[in-house]
């Protein structure tokens, strides 16, 4: 039923962010790398963090050493290419969902976080955390396209996945 429920989740997470790219596309550049009032201070750079933060998970949970490092990198400058390769990252996420089994649960993923600090932690709670974390920051995004002349685009889970 877990694994079910974090499949269910990378699909949500694929269909939220082409919502997201799509109406973020209607922006001029400048607009989406405009300074706002936001941790990773604008919408591009907000959307570069999402990257930073899937690939490193992604990477810890296919068994490799990822720091947390420079979270707030811009990743890539060109909108395009941050979406081709958001595209990308949204086939790999939901291609490893697709082969989550209990062997991998049954685990604990070690890894270092942002302070340099050494955590075990089972792979449940990680791969939570993954996905809230995707949608935290989408849920800022959400608030500075409320700041643009471009309505935001409804993400509610029972919304977006509803057959």
């Amino acid at each position: 039923m877990l694994i079910q429920h974090f499949q269910m989740l990378a699909n949500y997470n694929t269909i939220t962010n082409r919502k997201v790219y799509e109406v973020c596309s209607q922006l001029s550049d400048v607009e989406r790398k405009q300074i706002r009032q936001a941790f990773f201070k604008s919408i591009h750079g907000t959307l570069n963090h999402i990257m930073v933060g899937d690939r490193i998970w992604m990477g810890r949970f296919e068994g490799k050493q990822m720091p947390s490092t420079n979270l707030d990198a811009i990743l890539y400058e060109d909108f395009d290419e941050l979406r081709s390769v958001r595209v990308l990252e949204d086939e790999r996420i939901e291609a490893f969902m697709s082969k989550l089994n209990e062997d991998f649960l049954t685990k604990t993923i070690s890894y270092v976080n942002n302070q340099g600090k050494l955590h075990t932690d089972p792979p449940n709670l990680l791969l939570a955390h993954f996905f809230n974390h995707q949608t935290h920051h989408r849920g800022q995004i959400h608030d500075m396209l409320s700041q643009t002349e471009i309505a935001p685009p409804v993400l509610d889970m029972h919304r977006v996945i509803r057959p």
